[in-house]
């Protein structure tokens, strides 16, 4: 994993130093701009419409347009007085629950190792926050921006996920459309208690996959080995009007079909078939295994396994941050 920040906890008196990695990982599947005519990817210039020429990254500076058309500049030097040695540190502030805290909040997760002679540190104050089922709310600051921090015990490593300043999270009295106070039908209400009750499980994350990426992969795959590639329409689903019948329909499926296959990529139907007799199985294998191999992957050749690239850093996020 690559570092990504170097500091040290601070609790009370006690200092941990740390080194501080991502915990996830974009595999979204990048897709690039191309030139129809020619084929070719586009690439993008830094140009400035005044002078009408390529800006290289050493003439670049960084400005806040306070009036339209209108800025304050700084360089770089002003910009790193903003930040002092408290941006080398994770302050823990106060001890709460994870359950007082709204998703709302979380942005992303990092993973928290102990640094040089930290480790005893370390390990004393993952113990302690499992045993007392407490977390830590701290400061940090990352690449110059000042952020509010949970630090928890996750597996046997110390996680820090950073959140949002209550002033960046919009409040709900801003959405538009939202229904007005009233009552819903009781029978309705007991039918979609009972639809939730039956699809109520025990939180699985490895059984959510993204059919998204997949399709896209086997359609690269299917793209470079030259051949069709079409995917089934899903099925167009029917305004409902009456919300009963739609909760005993939907309560009805969930008893019937315990998962959801997904969607098909081939485009066709599977159908159910007799079984062939043993005589004509047997027939029918020895008649494949006579065939010559390269007459029985005449109709197809071998698809290539595509994995997704990793997405390319600009060379901001090339940086390290330390």
């Amino acid at each position: 994993m690559h570092t990504v920040w170097k500091g040290a906890i601070s609790f009370g008196l006690v200092h941990v130093p740390v080194k501080m990695f991502s915990a996830t990982e974009d595999k979204d599947i990048s897709l690039r701009y191309i030139h129809k005519e020619c084929g070719s990817p586009l690439s993008y210039v830094r140009k400035c419409p005044v002078c009408d020429k390529e800006v290289a990254w050493e003439e670049i500076g960084k400005g806040y347009e306070y009036e339209k058309g209108k800025f304050v500049l700084f360089d770089k030097e002003e910009l790193d007085q903003l930040t002092d040695e408290s941006s080398k540190s994770i302050t823990i502030l106060d001890f709460v629950d994870l359950t007082e805290i709204d998703p709302i909040y979380f942005q992303k997760t990092y993973y928290l190792s102990p640094d040089q002679a930290g480790t005893n540190a370390y390990r004393l104050l993952m113990e302690a926050m499992r045993q007392t089922g407490k977390i830590g709310i701290a400061k940090i600051s990352i690449r110059s921006k000042s952020s509010l921090a949970a630090i928890r015990v996750l597996e046997d490593c110390l996680a820090i996920e950073t959140i949002f300043y209550p002033d960046e999270v919009r409040p709900v009295s801003q959405v538009p459309g939202l229904p007005e106070a009233g009552t819903v039908n009781d029978k309705e209400l007991d039918m979609a208690k009972l639809l939730i009750s039956q699809l109520s499980t025990p939180f699985d994350p490895a059984k959510y996959t993204d059919d998204y990426r997949q399709r896209m992969l086997d359609l690269i795959s299917h793209k470079i080995a030259g051949e069709e590639f079409h995917i089934a329409p899903a099925k167009q689903e029917s305004n409902v009007i009456d919300l009963m019948a739609a909760l005993q329909a939907s309560i009805q499926a969930v008893q019937h079909i315990p998962t959801d296959p997904g969607p098909s990529l081939t485009g066709t139907k599977k159908t159910k078939t007799k079984a062939a007799p043993a005589a004509k199985r047997k027939t029918a294998k020895s008649k494949a295994a006579a065939e010559p191999a390269d007459q029985q992957n005449e109709a197809s050749g071998p698809i290539p396994v595509i994995a997704p690239k990793p997405k390319r850093r600009s060379a901001k996020s090339k940086t390290t941050v330390s």
